[in-house]
């Protein structure tokens, strides 16, 4: 299964306290996205049911029932990239748009290239899925650099991509 959903990037750091805030006994839905607010700097239960998806897709978190709970594996004991990659849409598309460009390049140019991959029935249930999938290209490129899948060359006004050899 992919999951669609890339809150906004943090450190590694956070993954863990995310990861830590999650029950060891699977929770409720609710109770998990408080717990998230209370022990994180996360501000709304929407943001805390964004990162329990996003750390159910990376290994971090399980869900039995509509309860969710910690795994037992610490984001240094889990392949973060590997799952970033496999399970989190659409960042295969996205890395081998990188892999295949000569150059660096800006998210714009990334998201003009992946475009296709939005399937339809998201571009028919918004007006704004442009916007949407934008933004959601720029925080694939940014936790990529974070997973060490890409690195970012320029500053974050003029920020460009290009994948990590050896990866």
């Amino acid at each position: 299964m992919r999951f669609k959903v890339v809150p906004e990037p943090r450190p590694l750091s956070f993954l863990g306290r995310a990861r830590l805030a999650m029950p060891l006994v699977p929770g409720s839905e609710d109770d998990c996205c408080a717990r998230l607010v209370a022990d994180t700097d996360l501000a709304s239960r929407d943001a805390a049911r964004e990162w329990i998806t996003f750390m159910q897709a990376l290994g971090l978190v399980a869900e039995t029932d509509g309860q969710y709970y910690q795994t037992g594996e610490a984001p240094e004991d889990v392949d973060l990239a590997r799952a970033f990659r496999e399970r989190v849409h659409p960042v295969e598309a996205v890395l081998t748009v990188l892999d295949g460009a000569d150059d660096p390049l800006d998210a714009e140019a990334v998201f003009d290239r992946v475009v296709e991959e939005v399937p339809q029935w998201e571009r028919s249930r918004r007006t704004d899925w442009t916007d949407v999938w934008r933004e959601r290209v720029e925080r694939v490129l940014e936790w990529a650099v974070t997973f060490g899948l890409a690195e970012r060359v320029g500053g974050d006004e003029e920020a460009h991509y290009r994948p990590v050899e050896d990866v």
